[in-house]
């Protein structure tokens, strides 16, 4: 067997690719590729883009928030929170700064409203503190 496998896994979706000769990523220290063979390796990757190409094969695409990456033994794990994936970089780009955007800015506004809600319990349960002392 030539390659490596690539397992693409999300909360609700799961893919197993064969034969994949290379991934280029990128997290906090700038963009990497991974061949068959590599040592022991693992990353959190960025918001954004990231490519494989299997054997003879186009490139394809992955788009993700954010994920964590391992490799071993020849086994690509791409654990994320949700992936997009397509063939045409046009067309990914494009849902990336769409529909992956979008669902990032709905989920820092959850977030900001879960923080002002938990600060307005403390200022409260603090408040009943006072009452009971």
């Amino acid at each position: 067997m030539s390659g490596f496998t690539l397992h693409l896994q999300s909360a609700a979706r799961y893919e197993r690719i064969e034969h994949v000769e290379s991934f280029v990523g990128e997290d906090a220290t700038g963009s990497f590729g991974i061949l068959s063979g590599r040592a022991r390796f693992m990353t959190v990757l960025e918001y954004g883009l990231a490519r494989f190409r299997t054997a003879g094969g186009p490139w394809q695409y992955v788009a993700c928030p954010g994920a964590v990456l391992t490799f071993a033994d020849d086994e690509l794990l791409l654990n994320t929170r949700r992936y997009l994936r397509d063939e045409d970089y046009g067309r990914i780009s494009a849902l990336l700064a769409g529909q992956l955007a979008k669902e990032e800015a709905e989920l820092h506004t959850v977030k900001a409203n879960l923080q002002r809600l938990e600060q307005e319990l403390f200022r409260r349960l603090r408040k009943l503190d006072r009452w009971d002392a």
